[in-house]
């Protein structure tokens, strides 16, 4: 990961952190508690805050709510965020249901399918041909895509993707694809994280911490 996706990162975290202080009726914070919240030192959260102007004082803190306005606009969750979902098997139809998304003001308005029995243009979620992708596109000003397709198909998606105006795609193909400077690709391989997790548990298991201090 880069450095600036790891700036954008902590700059999320820190303003869903204070969605929820504000939920909480505090007014103001000080980096010292968004450092403990997120994880790392409050001089990384002073640096990353003084990169984007986003000032405060050492004895008031910073205000909540002009923070979050201020992040909401650099982070662009003052426009509509749009996603469309491309491949409605079990994987694409669980992301198209999944209701954290309007929570946190992601929209998704429509998946994409070459299976006639899945494609169902009148349901609340509209699940088109995804011949017609490149136009719907092209109409709603996609700018994000999840891609559930098979991994024979990810690289094919990809290609169609890059002629439109999408520029990110979160990927659950089985694959790792690649990113460039115009186009970002998250890959996000489920099978992949589950057997690192049982590597990591065996790992730990079979080597106590005491063993490996010399």
């Amino acid at each position: 990961m880069n450095s600036n996706q790891e700036v954008i990162r902590r700059l999320s975290r820190y303003r869903n952190v204070m969605r929820k202080m504000k939920g909480l009726g505090l007014v103001k914070v000080f980096s010292d508690n968004l450092a403990d919240a997120v994880g790392v030192s409050p001089s990384l959260v002073r640096k990353d805050f003084s990169m984007f102007n986003l000032t405060g004082n050492k004895r008031g803190g910073y205000r909540i709510d002009d923070l979050v306005t201020k992040l909401n606009t650099l982070l662009g969750k003052d426009k509509k965020q749009k996603i469309i979902i491309i491949g409605c098997g079990k994987l694409g139809q669980a992301l198209m249901n999944h209701n954290g998304f309007p929570r946190v003001g992601i929209r998704v308005v429509a998946g994409f399918d070459s299976d006639p029995a899945v494609l169902n243009a009148e349901a609340p979620i509209p699940i088109l041909h995804v011949k017609d992708i490149k136009e719907f596109i092209a109409e709603n000003e996609i700018r994000v895509a999840a891609l559930t397709v098979p991994e024979p198909a990810a690289q094919g998606m990809i290609d169609t993707l890059r002629k439109t105006c999408v520029k990110g795609v979160i990927n659950f193909a089985p694959l790792t694809l690649k990113s460039s400077d115009d186009f970002l690709i998250h890959n996000m391989n489920i099978e992949q994280e589950i057997e690192n997790l049982f590597y990591n548990i065996h790992f730990a298991e079979s080597n106590p911490v005491e063993n490996l201090v010399a």
